[in-house]
């Protein structure tokens, strides 16, 4: 079992001082001696990119493909890029078909020709097969490797089968049974071969109401599905039912991590793989477009509060309850754009209830609007001496609220319809029409009334 991160941490330490000194020996038995790959490849990632590199060439070589299916794209890609075909061959030999197709997608095409060259014929065809297919979809996931058996042979048959193989595929807990133009028709669990009497046929007890994915499906509903029926493995199929490869729970938990963290980073516009370490320059770059679409939107919002700047120099109260009612109406906004983005994702928003959603969230706005409108009316009475203003504040809030559910709910519902990312995309439009709505509803009834 390998140590967690806090465990790590004393080992981390432990590497840079041996950096530091200069004891690379004692690094780099540190390194290949005694920590898993995947624990390998969580230093690499909390270490500053000198350091790291130093590490890297410390790694042994035969390791260095199991480290690598661990590392964030961004790290892979920069260590892929520095190694050639014959050490790309060499490091990945092992790797499960699926682990390596994703390390070659990192690569240029003419590199991955090379190394594909570089292969073994019944290797690079099943390379090339899971490649044919993008990353994010079932095909792109699968591994080749299966273990198929007929239907019209008996469970000793099968089970000295078995015994004739080195080991299993990780996470085999299921047979498949195809014909023999390799269609599947059946699976075969190994606790009911286990227990089940060794002279019966496999049509016998298999199972024929089993779930299949289609290798173009996405991967997220991949992770539907194995959430659904609590699978550890399922077998992809192609259109016509010709069995491909299957997809294991590990690849699923991965599918599962990279979707939540794309949720989270996507707010910020930040991509989920990129190095906590990355050089300033490659940071800055990628941070400056999505700060230069929020400046896009700021002033748009500006525009809008500098038509009423007169109204304002009026009335100066206004500046100092303007925040409040955009700021209401955004966090709102982020209420309601959160609950649909997670009902797109777990698939339970579709055409036929957004009209019940887009209802209940207009409601929700409009009597929380109300609720919190008259607690800002009386404060702003009380603070300004102005029953006018309280009124006004009190509309502008409801106003802004209600649009705020409105625009929480179709947003990523037509986002979605584009085939926008809502999690990259939806908060800076949401922002921007809560703060012009907000700002607008509240100068502007001021506007009228004085």
């Amino acid at each position: 079992m390998s140590p967690n991160h806090k465990q790590l941490q004393p080992r981390l330490d432990r590497l840079s001082e041996a950096l530091e000194s200069g004891a690379l020996d004692q690094a780099r038995r540190m390194l290949n001696r005694g920590l898993a790959p995947v624990d390998v490849a969580h230093l690499l990632e909390s270490t500053p990119p000198r350091e790291r590199n130093v590490l890297w060439e410390l790694v042994e070589p035969e390791l260095q493909g199991d480290v690598l299916q661990y590392l964030g794209d961004d790290i892979q890609s920069e260590f892929l890029s520095r190694m050639d075909a014959e050490q790309l061959v060499s490091a990945t030999e092992g790797l499960d078909v699926d682990d390596l197709a994703d390390l070659l997608q990192r690569l240029p095409n003419t590199v991955i020709h090379e190394v594909l060259q570089a292969m073994e014929a019944q290797e690079r065809q099943r390379i090339e097969t899971v490649l044919s297919y993008p990353e994010d979809t079932a095909g792109g996931l699968m591994n080749t490797d299966t273990i198929t058996i007929r239907p019209d042979i008996t469970l000793d048959v099968v089970l000295r089968y078995l015994r004739r193989h080195e080991k299993l595929p990780d996470s085999t807990d299921t047979l498949l049974v195809v014909t023999r133009r390799d269609e599947l028709i059946g699976t075969l669990p190994l606790n009911l071969l286990l227990v089940s009497d060794p002279s019966i046929l496999v049509r016998e007890v298999m199972n024929t109401d089993f779930a299949s994915v289609q290798a173009t499906a996405a991967d997220t509903d991949v992770a539907s599905l194995f959430e659904k029926f609590d699978l550890i493995s399922a077998p992809v199929v192609s259109t016509d039912g010709a069995l491909l490869g299957r997809i294991t729970i590990d690849d699923v938990v991965d599918v599962i991590r990279e979707d939540a963290e794309h949720q989270v980073m996507s707010m910020a516009g930040l991509d989920e793989d990129e190095d906590t370490f990355a050089p300033a320059w490659r940071t800055g770059r990628r941070r400056a477009v999505w700060l230069g679409i929020n400046l896009i939107a700021a002033t748009i919002v500006s525009f809008a509060i500098g038509i009423f700047e007169s109204t304002i120099q009026q009335i100066t109260a206004l500046a100092v309850l303007m925040p409040i009612v955009s700021s209401m109406g955004g966090i709102a906004g982020s209420q309601t754009l959160t609950v649909l983005i997670r009902g797109i994702a777990l698939g339970h928003v579709g055409g036929a209830n957004v009209q019940w959603l887009l209802v209940r969230e207009m409601l929700s706005g409009m009597m929380n609007g109300v609720l919190w409108a008259v607690i800002v009316a009386l404060v702003a009475i009380v603070r300004f001496d102005d029953y006018k203003l309280g009124g006004i504040i009190a509309l502008a809030m409801v106003i802004n609220l209600t649009v705020a559910a409105l625009a929480g709910t179709l947003i990523p519902v037509l986002l979605k319809r584009l085939k926008i990312d809502p999690a990259l995309s939806g908060g800076v439009l949401l922002t921007t029409i809560t703060d012009v709505v907000g700002f607008v509803a509240f100068l502007g009834l001021a506007a009228a009334f004085y």
